[in-house]
């Protein structure tokens, strides 16, 4: 029965070490299952950003209206007999 009961307790003791010492320690779960919840986050955040991406490629190639905003604020574009005013902002100064 001594016997047994050594056994038992040197079982329990490698499974014990296993579960938290071992390949596959429950730390190590822990650490693993934060590490996805963050991946999975950090996926979400890029797929929204894809979205934006594909509906602005559609935006583009669809009409013209785009291409020329783009044209407008990113190359300072002109229509033609359009006149072109550009405002430059100063410090306020208070009326006292």
């Amino acid at each position: 029965m001594k016997r047994f009961l050594f056994v038992l307790f040197g079982l329990l003791g490698v499974l014990q070490y296993q579960l938290w010492y071992g390949v596959n320690s429950l730390p190590g779960s822990v650490e693993l299952r934060e590490q996805v919840a963050l991946q999975r986050e950090g996926n979400a955040k890029l797929v929204a950003r894809n979205q934006v991406l594909r509906e602005e490629i559609i935006d583009l190639r669809s009409g013209t209206e785009a291409l020329e905003e783009r044209a407008r604020n990113e190359l300072g574009m002109v229509k033609e007999g359009e006149t072109f005013f550009r405002v430059v902002g100063g410090s306020l100064k208070s009326a006292n």
